[in-house]
C-alpha cells in the first residue's frame, strides 16, 4: 500500500464537483484498491452533490450491535486496525468498524443492498439500517447516533443471488425516512465501457467513505458490470453512482482479495487501474426485469428466493430518474 491518504485526483475530484470523469471497488465481501486509494471521510468533502448522496446512504449493523437509550443509539465497534491486523501506515489505522454490509435509500421506506447481505427474512428482522455512521469531525468516531437514524425491517421485498451475475436485495423499513432523500437511480441497462463511477459506502464496515476515480471495465457481462473501484468487504451493498450524473447504476457486490500481508501485518491489496479482477457491480436492470433463468438452470449453490415477489415491478413503478 502506498503511503498515501488521498490522491491529488479525489481533491481534484471534490473541488470539481460529479461531472468530472476523477474517481476509484468483489467473492462476497472482497474488494481491493486501484491505483491510488481514492476513500475520502465525510467531513473532506465539500461537493454539497456528493454530500447529499451520502445523506441517503445506510450501514447495515446487527441488531444486537446498536442500542437504543432514550433519543440516542449507541453503536458497538471494534478498533479496525486490530480486528484486522493493520500495518501502521494503512488509511484510517486509527478508525473503528462495525457495519457489516452498505446500503441506499431508494423509497421513503425501501432500502436496496447486496442479496448476500440479507439472505433471509429473519435476516432482516435482525438487521439495523443506520443513516450518518460517518466521520464528520476530524478524529471523532461516530459511537452514537440519535435514535431516529436507525430503522428495522418490515419486510423483504425480494432478492437475488446468483454467485456469477446479479447480487442484490430490496428491504422495508419498519416505517418511512423523512430526514433524508430517496435517491435517483438508472434501471436501464445503458452502462458503457469508460463511463465514471463514484461508490459510497462502509469499506471494512468503516464509517461512510466516498471514492471516486474509477470507471466501468467491462460493461457486456449479463446481470453486472466490471469496474475499478476502491472498496472492500463491508461495502457490499453499496450504491455506485454515475460520476456525470449522480444517479445510481448499480450495487456493489464482488471483488478483489482486500489484503495482503507484509512484514507481520496486512496492508490493503494495490492493483494498477486496469489489473486484477475488477469489482462486480449489479446492474439494476436485473431487478427490474423478471429472472432470466429458470429453476433447472440454475446451480444449487445460486440462491434465488421470493420470484413471486413484486420486487421488479415495484423498482419499475417508483419513477427512479424523477423521484
Amino acid at each position: 500500500m502506498k503511503k498515501i491518504l488521498f490522491s491529488a485526483a479525489a481533491l481534484a475530484f471534490i473541488a470539481a464537483g460529479l461531472s468530472l470523469p476523477a474517481f476509484s471497488a468483489g467473492k462476497d465481501g472482497d474488494k481491493v484498491i486501484y491505483g491510488a486509494d481514492d476513500r475520502l471521510d465525510i467531513y473532506q468533502v465539500t461537493d454539497a452533490k456528493l454530500l447529499k448522496l451520502a445523506d441517503s446512504t445506510v450501514g447495515l449493523f446487527q441488531g444486537s450491535d446498536v442500542t437504543i437509550n432514550g433519543d440516542k443509539a449507541v453503536l458497538t465497534t471494534d478498533s479496525y486496525s486490530q480486528s484486522y491486523g493493520l500495518c501502521k501506515e494503512e488509511p484510517f489505522y486509527e478508525q473503528v468498524t462495525g457495519a457489516f454490509c452498505s446500503g441506499s435509500l431508494v423509497a421513503p421506506d425501501i432500502i436496496m443492498t447486496a442479496g448476500h447481505c440479507v439472505k433471509t427474512e429473519d435476516a432482516c428482522k435482525s438487521t439495523k439500517f443506520v443513516f450518518g455512521f460517518a466521520v464528520t469531525t476530524k478524529g471523532v468516531m461516530p459511537d452514537t447516533l440519535p435514535a431516529g437514524e436507525v430503522y428495522g425491517c418490515s419486510q423483504l421485498i425480494g432478492r437475488e443471488q446468483v454467485g456469477t451475475g446479479a447480487d442484490w436485495a430490496l428491504i422495508r423499513l419498519d416505517r418511512k425516512v423523512t430526514n433524508h432523500a430517496a435517491l435517483k437511480y438508472n434501471a436501464k441497462d445503458t452502462v458503457k465501457n469508460g463511463d465514471p463511477l463514484v461508490v459510497i459506502g462502509h469499506p471494512a464496515g468503516l464509517p461512510t467513505k466516498i471514492a471516486g476515480g474509477s470507471t466501468v471495465r467491462d460493461a457486456s457481462t449479463k446481470g453486472y458490470f466490471v469496474a475499478n473501484l476502491d472498496t472492500y468487504g463491508g461495502n457490499s451493498g453499496s450504491a455506485v453512482f454515475s460520476a456525470k450524473t449522480g444517479v445510481i447504476e448499480g450495487i456493489l457486490v464482488r471483488g478483489e482479495n482486500d489484503y495482503v500481508y507484509q512484514n507481520g501485518c496486512r496492508v490493503s491489496n494495490v492493483c494498477p487501474s486496469d489489473g486484477c479482477r475488477g469489482e462486480d457491480v449489479t446492474k439494476l436492470s436485473s431487478i427490474t426485469s423478471p429472472f432470466s433463468k429458470t429453476d433447472t438452470e440454475v446451480p444449487a449453490e445460486e440462491v434465488r428466493v421470493a420470484k413471486a415477489s413484486p420486487a421488479f415491478e415495484l423498482l419499475n413503478t417508483l419513477a427512479p430518474e424523477a423521484n
